[in-house]
């Protein structure tokens, strides 16, 4: 039987592509949407991957939504926390409004992701955690105080819960994109996008597709022993 995986923001960008790649894997996959009804009806018509509409920052509605996935589909084996949204000021002007709206999504909707499906994870000995952070979250952004705090507060669940999980079949792990070729990068003005792509060493933006095969690999029996861990996926930008 195939595995289930669970993709937050798994509709448009990135999560898209994980979503898809998870599919050609093998996996049975659930993506899960915030806002966009189109985009998530398009998507299951080009491909056939059910969608399901709720907030990662609210709890009980992940672990409703945890539950309808598992009613329809069976256990969740695979959950990558890929929903994120940036509102960006320079500090002295970021209100507390944009803090909280990025830390109850970013941070707190990892928590709210996991933490429904965790105790079928140690029952049944097998789960695979994979969050997607940011370059971001390692080095540091200006305007993106709010996100780089969660960025960076994401790898150090991935680091805990490695320590968690292991003994029960679990790992968690994290990957850290640098600039993605996504509808929001490439709407950027081209000259904005042009000294971006010139502190990128690889001297291009990155696929989604490049990210969604390290998670197909993170989600893999072939990574069992990999846990806890951080994949820098920039192109040469920034090292830890």
């Amino acid at each position: 039987m195939a595995k289930v995986a669970l993709v937050t923001g798994g509709t448009r960008g990135i999560g898209a592509a994980i979503s898809k790649t998870l599919k050609e894997a093998g996996y049975t996959v659930a993506a899960n949407f915030a806002g966009n009804e189109e985009a998530a009806r398009k998507f299951t018509d080009e491909t056939g991957i059910p969608t399901y509409k709720w907030s990662v920052a609210d709890y009980d509605a992940c672990k409703a939504g945890a539950a309808k996935i598992e009613a329809d589909l069976g256990p969740i084996d695979v959950v990558v926390a890929n929903a994120g949204i940036t509102r960006d000021a320079p500090f002295h002007k970021m209100t507390r409004e944009q803090w909280q709206e990025v830390i109850d999504t970013n941070l707190t909707g990892v928590f709210n992701t996991v933490h429904p499906v965790w105790p079928g994870m140690r029952e049944r000995k097998f789960g695979r955690i994979v969050v997607i952070s940011s370059i971001n979250g390692q080095k540091g952004q200006f305007g993106q105080v709010n996100y780089a705090a969660t960025k960076a507060g994401d790898l150090g669940i991935v680091k805990s819960l490695a320590q968690e999980g292991a003994r029960y079949g679990i790992t968690a792990n994290a990957i850290c994109p640098g600039y993605i070729a996504t509808e929001m990068v490439m709407a950027v003005p081209e000259k904005v996008r042009e000294a971006i792509i010139s502190q990128i060493p690889a001297g291009r933006l990155g696929a989604p597709a490049e990210i969604a095969r390290c998670v197909a690999f993170l989600a893999s029996e072939d990574a069992a022993f990999l846990n806890g861990s951080t994949i820098s996926a920039n192109g040469g930008q920034f090292f830890v």
